[in-house]
């Protein structure tokens, strides 16, 4: 009643030996797939690591500098400026991580909370009634009349430039962790387990425990058995490229390092064109909410502070640098894998599955 293991001579296995046969091999292929992966799976999980570790130094990094520069210059609205400065740092770090939102709507969100601030500490600092009604009517003006002049837009267009590229990296590394975790319990069809069974345990039925496959054997079977995972050979090659022009992309002119640390001198332009457009952006403002209380005998706002830059730290170099050593090194190591999905059947037959220094090896059907 044998199923697989058919042969004229007399015969060791029973029916449910074969089945227990078949369980192995479905076991072991998937051991023996997950053995392969394991490199290449712990080169995109270390680098996503990395990745995310450098991209959060950097991050901090730009925030307490952007922090800084209302501490240093603008010191009557940084208390109330270290929110939206967060939340900016936040949308960004989401941005880059893939969440639904724009690097656009991050910033225009940043400089709606900025103006209010801005208008009532320095062009008009005699303001003491900051009601919500005109507070949020500062906020919607602020889109109209543009008090930040062409520093807001150019922000997102620096920003979005590189970081497009963070983003569309981090995503890539995601999918392929995703694409090796599938391939790694893809479901062998009943005809590529009988094939395996043949192939590794029917010598045992015949009491041939030491004859392993011939090697032509092994590949015929294992490409048979992988056709659907090999078949991934093209898009393997063309996802590695992607990787290999989003990395080259991040070192570009368009360096997410740089544009992260320019976030804080964009805010400074910005402020100061306001700073120098005051009247006419008190009168446009007047006209459109309204005169609010005033101190008696209003504050000067004609004091810009010009700000200070900090003395850089060498915590953005390391992380710069590190940043850019990762990607030179997992960019190598990727390019060595674009035959992965292709050569997969060589791999497995390769080792101690098959029989490579005798003369002695197992077809299928007997010892040749």
């Amino acid at each position: 009643d044998l199923q697989i293991c058919q042969h004229r001579a007399p015969t060791c296995c029973t029916k449910k030996m074969e089945e227990s046969y078949q369980a192995a091999v479905r076991r072991e292929r998937t051991q023996s797939i997950q053995a392969l992966n394991f490199e290449l799976k712990y080169m995109i999980v270390g680098h996503i690591t990395a990745f995310q570790e450098a991209f959060e130094s950097l991050l901090r990094f730009a925030e307490n500098r952007t922090s800084s520069l209302f501490e240093t210059a603008y010191r009557p609205m940084a208390k109330e400026a270290a929110e939206p400065v967060k939340e900016l740092f936040t949308d960004i770090s989401l941005y880059i991580l893939g969440a639904e939102t724009t690097v656009e709507s991050a910033v225009l969100r940043f400089f709606d909370s900025l103006f209010p601030l801005v208008y009532s500490r320095l062009i008009n600092p005699g303001i003491t009634d900051l009601s919500e009604d005109y507070t949020e009517c500062l906020r919607l003006t602020r889109q109209d009349i543009n008090p930040f002049g062409r520093y807001s837009k150019n922000m997102v267009t620096e920003l979005s430039k590189s970081l497009w590229a963070s983003r569309m990296l981090s995503q890539a590394l995601s999918l392929g962790i995703e694409v090796i975790n599938t391939t790694e319990h893809a479901a062998l069809t009943k005809e590529c387990s009988k094939a395996l069974v043949k192939m590794q345990y029917c010598p045992h039925c015949q009491g041939l425990t030491l004859i392993r496959p011939c090697v032509g054997y092994c590949l015929n079977v294992m490409r048979g058995c992988l056709a659907s995972i090999s078949e991934l050979d093209a898009q393997w090659r063309e996802y590695i490229s992607t990787l290999e022009y989003l990395t080259n992309e991040m070192a570009a002119s368009h360096d997410l390092e740089i544009a992260l640390t320019g976030i804080r001198n964009s805010i400074n332009e910005a402020i100061l064109h306001a700073q120098l457009n005051g009247p006419q952006l008190s009168a446009t403002v007047d006209k459109v909410c309204g005169q609010p209380k005033q101190q008696e005998g209003n504050l000067s706002s004609g004091n810009i502070v010009p700000v200070k830059e900090a003395t850089e730290t060498q915590t953005f170099v390391m992380a710069h640098a590190s940043l850019s050593n990762k990607r030179r090194e997992f960019i190598n190591y990727m390019k060595r894998s674009r035959t992965f999905y292709a050569s997969i059947a060589e791999r497995l037959c390769d080792g101690d599955l098959v029989m490579r220094d005798s003369s002695t090896c197992w077809n299928g059907e007997d010892v040749v």
